[in-house]
């Protein structure tokens, strides 16, 4: 049997006994619940991300692993606070080509929406919007970069495993700007998609 037919295999039992698991579990938001969530993501800078004295910038993509808490206030509505660990990008330039990497170290605060809030339902998806404050550090030498501060949206999904776990997928946009010492400024657009584990207290 060829490694791609394994794999196949191997992601069918997974997916299958995900949903086992799932409809086995049945799970309503409410006011005053409290959750944490870990997980891994991928963050995609996109294209044109900016210059350096006047020379084209890019900002590779880059992974790692994401945290946060949460609160509901009501049944529909709650506050996240999401963070990760340093995501390391390498950059470049148009005419000097490679030009080290840089550390970018996202803090998001979220507003989420919950429409399936109240109702137990093994699937409850949500919306948020926020704002977003990002870090960099670890630059090449001779090159600062301005901290940032921007806006936030993302969109996910909870799958309940039992009654407090849940298995959770999400995409989330980011608008990030932030002037560069020596001239120019890197302008990113972050999409990251991201999967993991939510625990509701």
């Amino acid at each position: 049997m060829t490694l791609m037919s394994n794999m196949k295999l191997i992601s069918a039992a997974v997916i299958t006994a995900s949903f086992a698991l799932v409809s086995q579990a049945a799970l309503a938001y409410n006011a005053g619940d409290v959750f944490v969530r870990g997980g891994v993501a991928q963050t995609d800078t996109g294209s044109g991300n900016g210059n350096v004295a006047g020379d084209p910038l890019s900002v590779d993509e880059a992974r790692g692993f994401t945290f946060g808490a949460g609160y509901l206030f009501t049944d529909k509505l709650g506050v996240e606070l999401n963070s990760s660990e340093k995501f390391e990008h390498d950059i470049s330039t148009a005419t000097g080509g490679d030009a080290g990497s840089v550390d970018r170290l996202p803090i998001n605060l979220l507003i989420n929406y919950y429409p399936m809030g109240g109702l137990d339902s093994r699937v409850q998806p949500y919306i948020g919007a926020g704002l977003n404050y990002t870090r960099f550090s670890g630059e090449p030498s001779g090159l600062d970069i301005d901290e940032s501060y921007g806006a936030i949206g993302q969109v996910g999904i909870d799958l309940a495993v039992t009654n407090n776990i849940m298995l959770n997928g999400y995409a989330s946009y980011a608008d990030v700007n932030a002037d560069i010492n020596v001239g120019g400024k890197v302008d990113i657009e972050p999409v990251t998609v991201g999967g993991g584990i939510t625990y509701r207290f």
